[in-house]
């Protein structure tokens, strides 16, 4: 495609361009190709329920999906449509931004001797199930689209296809009567805008939430001796319930996971309340990659970044005498700074001792790509190879949360939770941008 676009782009942008004046979605780009993959390589292949339907699309209907994604995104965007506490799929958010909110406001929460409860839900197939009439409702009524835009999303909603390809056999051609398309630009963008009526819901419960996608969080944080304010949580919850069954959705009740955060003492009290969500009461819970327990200490999530990293490391350390240092230092960053950056804005005053684990590993890295013997310093290594070490990386992270905050580049949750310092009179250092800090945080 890219080598060809001088050749193609004029027919190609006559195809968009007619498409979006008709208000009519290709009929011939509307049938995917299905091609079931295992999950795992060590799964029973016999098993369906073992494998994955991978979808594939038409290159060129992404690219038509991708011009209406960037107007549509734009008029969501202006018009302040799309959920503040939505976090997928959308520009300047991601798992961290949203983790980053949640443990944030659980944190404070425990610094003024509150008891929170996180309830994490999880949708069984919720992309699959979204009924194409109430999508069309909701984009008419919520989102306010209409004319020749309505037509053509209705066009690209409805009439799709998909045949299934396994080695050199292809089945025959389906309908697909419910869903957002797998693989799609504007999949996603839709499923946002189907799920726009559950925030309100569940902001009439006075309860908290974020979402990721079809990832809902909820948490509310309570005075130990008022439990009566957990009911709000159940009625929330069965409110919650009640909308998805009328919007075929259905919530996975074996996924769905409780976690008491605060002082032992304070939690053990404060489960006689809980009524039937006792059921649902863990330990701890992983939160969009993230192992998060009840004293928000990160020491499960620490362990397990550990225990995969060391792994990770053993293997590169067999093929490390076939590799030239730069593509050695790529499978390092693809298998252990990834690990050790992602959500390490939550680090953020972790005991000494959890982020030393962690820099271990990141010596580790460095000796083995550098060839370093064991008993030599790390320091100048670390220098060497410009790493940052563990405890810089998490400063570096929060710092640059906190820039692109104040300069538009974050989500509006993150720019909330900074204020601005105001002297009490006037100073030269009046307009130098500076934040107040908060008196919570210090506690």
């Amino acid at each position: 495609m890219k080598n060809n676009f001088n050749y193609i782009s004029t027919p190609l942008l006559q195809i968009i361009n007619t498409s979006i004046l008709t208000g009519i979605f290709p009929s011939a780009f509307k049938t995917a190709v299905v091609k079931p993959l295992l999950k795992k390589p060590n799964l029973d292949y016999n098993t369906l329920n073992n494998y994955r339907p991978i979808s594939n699309l038409p290159f060129i209907s992404k690219i038509l999906e991708k011009a209406v994604f960037l107007q549509l995104n734009q008029f969501l965007n202006e018009n302040d449509i799309l959920e503040k506490f939505q976090s997928g799929f959308r520009a300047n958010h991601s798992t961290e931004t949203a983790l980053t909110k949640i443990v944030n406001d659980l944190r404070l929460s425990t610094a003024t001797n509150k008891v929170s409860a996180l309830v994490l839900l999880d949708l069984s197939a919720a992309f699959d199930t979204i009924d194409h009439n109430i999508l069309l409702h909701r984009l008419k009524t919520w989102v306010g689209l209409s004319g020749h835009v309505l037509k053509w999303l209705e066009s690209y909603i409805t009439g799709r296809q998909f045949y299934i390809s396994l080695g050199d056999h292809i089945s025959k051609n389906h309908d697909v009567p419910f869903g957002v398309a797998q693989g799609s630009c504007l999949g996603p963008l839709l499923f946002s805008l189907y799920m726009l009526p559950l925030g309100k819901i569940i902001k009439k419960h006075n309860i908290d939430f974020h979402s990721y996608a079809d990832d809902t969080q909820l948490y509310i944080s309570v005075e130990p001796n008022k439990t009566t304010a957990l009911q709000s949580l159940t009625s929330c919850l069965s409110a919650v319930t009640h909308w998805m069954s009328n919007n075929f959705l259905k919530l996975n009740e074996s996924k769905t996971e409780l976690l008491l955060i605060g002082p032992k003492d304070k939690r053990e009290a404060l489960l006689p309340s809980l009524g039937n969500l006792n059921q649902y009461v863990r330990e701890q819970v992983t939160s969009l990659g993230v192992i998060l327990d009840s004293d928000l200490s990160l020491k499960p999530h620490i362990n397990k970044v550990t225990k995969t990293a060391y792994f990770h490391l053993r293997n590169i350390a067999k093929v490390r005498p076939f590799l030239t240092k730069p593509d050695a230092e790529k499978l390092v960053h693809a298998f252990i700074t990834s690990r050790l950056d992602y959500c390490n804005a939550l680090f953020t005053g972790l005991p000494k001792k959890s982020i030393e684990k962690l820099q271990l590993i990141q010596n580790s890295a460095a000796r083995l790509l550098t060839k370093t013997r064991k008993m030599e310093h790390i320091t100048p290594v670390l220098a060497e190879l410009h790493w940052l070490p563990v405890s810089y990386r998490i400063d570096f992270k929060v710092l640059l949360l906190v820039f692109k905050a104040v300069n538009g580049l974050a989500p509006c949750y993150i720019a909330d939770a900074l204020s601005s310092y105001t002297p009490a009179r006037a100073l030269r250092s009046a307009d130098a941008g500076l934040l107040r800090i908060l008196e919570e945080d210090c506690s």
